[in-house]
């Protein structure tokens, strides 16, 4: 089978469980991850991987393989199912309860055994830290939490909440017991113990965590089935160095973040025992604003930007087929996608923008300067800074200035305020218009944003969460997208593709990560068909 093709033949997908199964034979290796996530601990965030301060993809990615959530969303997608929980619903018609009972046996990785107390303790341990990250917001629909028995947990809710099976699946979520996670506080440093597949092992190098070695787990009992004995992600400094080690046979995958040169390459001209796989993706940029900074305070300068800015350039310049614009902070192919920007601003008009500012008496040009981190989103991320600076200087409307930053310095400077503009990416925590819209908009949102709209955080969001047929919540989508095309608190720029590049005696490679490129390392094996 000729697997150096950018998408897999429908008959290629059907077979692969097949192949993982009668393929995956271990030859005692580990299997070797690479990655561009940086993971550090600095004193503005001593914490990076504790489940109640962890809210980016890179160490959710590491969470995922060692704490145990009640529920999981199965390969190839769709709803959440029961991973450490037995069975998990809503016990009421208004989705207001929900209701999980536990696995029999289950035990942290050290023996001790899991109760419905050590998911309570973990979910309130959440809601009391609320550390600044955002991370407590995903829960904060809960009003109490409900044990009866060891085994049997009950949430109660504060509203309606057809979303809430996506959030339990979350690492937010995740298991822990409280005899390693203090009740007020953070746990400092990259240790992780949880009851999940994997049991982990970190090799430091000074603030920096280099590799994480992930070795399955002996007293795991859960919906996943590994399909390895052990498997170490290595932290890469870019894309680049991530992929002269593919070549070199030191890694057997790279998955987090591969460029758009080398994309194109692999895939024109392939190289030897090197596959490329193009997986779905929901990933999207935009562009951040501080509401309350005094350039940027004027609504109308956000909109002109908005009207300035030329995606289908920047797309076609920077990322070519990897990308594609987006005018909406709800992706194309999530229920209740719209074209607001679009409908509103068009593209690339300079004329449009112009008058806004003259109608609002804004003097132009106007001062901004683009802050962007230089090390989390890829090596293309530059390019990309550079490209609107460009673009908004031609307008003759502003005068823009670009400033990278390390994203351990970058991040906790945008979460104080620090910029009036940034630039930022999400991948989504579950494949809901819900999880594009909430964390944007919502009470303790993960921009910690000044923006507030009482009608979309107090009417709309809570309505649209009722909607147990999602595609029924899209014409409230549909007000809320336009609210934020008004006001423009973000502006959206493009979302994205996914691609993994792999060894070809590697299996499982196209379920090892999903759509909210989470990582799903137990897929994995190695063998041949």
């Amino acid at each position: 089978m000729n697997r150096k093709t950018l998408v897999l033949p429908a008959a290629a997908v059907l077979l692969a469980p097949l192949l993982a199964a009668c393929g995956g034979a271990e030859d005692g290796r580990a299997i070797v991850v690479g990655t561009t996530d940086q993971f550090i601990a600095t004193e503005d965030a001593p914490a990076p991987l504790d489940p109640a301060f962890a809210y980016d993809t890179g160490t959710w990615n590491i969470l995922r393989q060692t704490v145990q959530t009640l529920l999981h969303v199965p390969r190839g997608g769709g709803e959440p199912v029961p991973e450490a929980a037995q069975s998990c619903g809503f016990s009421d018609k208004a989705s207001e309860s929900y209701r999980c009972k536990l696995r029999s046996g289950l035990t942290f990785a050290d023996g001790t055994p899991v109760t419905a107390q050590d998911v309570k303790y973990s979910v309130e341990r959440v809601l009391k830290i609320k550390s600044d990250n955002g991370t407590a917001a995903l829960l904060a629909g809960i009003d109490t939490v409900e044990t009866k028995g060891t085994d049997e947990v009950v949430f109660h809710l504060k509203s309606p909440d057809a979303t809430f099976p996506y959030k339990l699946s979350t690492p937010v979520a995740g298991i822990l017991s409280k005899d390693k996670y203090p009740a007020g506080e953070l746990r400092d440093g990259f240790d992780v113990d949880g009851s999940g597949p994997y049991t982990m092992k970190v090799e430091r190098e000074g603030d920096k965590a280099a590799r994480f070695v992930f070795t399955r787990n002996p007293k795991y009992k859960g919906d996943i089935v590994p399909r390895n004995e052990k498997v170490e992600l290595r932290a890469f400094a870019d894309a680049g160095a991530m992929g002269a080690a593919l070549e070199s046979a030191d890694i057997d995958m790279m998955a987090r973040s591969l460029s758009q040169k080398q994309i194109r390459e692999l895939t024109e001209t392939p190289k030897e025992r090197i596959r490329v796989t193009e997986v779905p993706g929901l990933e999207i940029r935009y562009l951040g604003f501080n509401t309350k900074a005094p350039s940027v305070k004027e609504k109308a300068v956000r909109q002109a930007m908005a009207a300035v800015v030329d995606r289908g350039a920047l797309v076609n310049g920077v990322y070519g087929p990897t990308a594609e614009p987006l005018y909406s902070l709800i992706p194309s192919s999530i229920t209740g996608h719209a074209t607001p920007f679009y409908d509103a601003y068009g593209d690339s008009d300079t004329a449009r923008a112009a008058k806004i500012l003259k109608d609002a008496g804004v003097g132009t040009p106007v001062k901004v300067t683009l802050n962007y981190t230089t090390d989390h989103y890829g090596s293309e991320t530059a390019e990309e800074f550079e490209t609107l600076k460009k673009q908004l200087v031609a307008s003759g409307l502003f005068d823009a200035t670009t400033r990278g930053a390390e994203w351990s310095t970058f991040r906790p400077a945008q979460k104080r305020g620090d910029y009036a503009v940034y630039g930022l990416g999400w991948f989504p925590d579950y494949p809901d218009p819900d999880n594009y819209i909430a964390p944007f908009l919502d009470s303790d949102n993960f921009l910690n944003t000044p923006y507030v709209n009482d009608v979309v955080r107090d009417q709309l969001i809570p309505r649209s969460r009722r909607q147990a047929d999602r595609t029924a919540a899209s014409p409230v989508y549909a007000q809320i997208q336009k609210i934020v095309a008004e006001d423009v608190p973000v502006l959206p720029l493009w979302q994205g593709k996914q691609y993994v590049a792999a060894r070809d005696d590697l299996t499982g490679v196209e379920y090892a990560l999903n759509t909210s490129s989470d990582l799903l390392l137990w897929e994995l094996g190695r063998g041949t068909a």
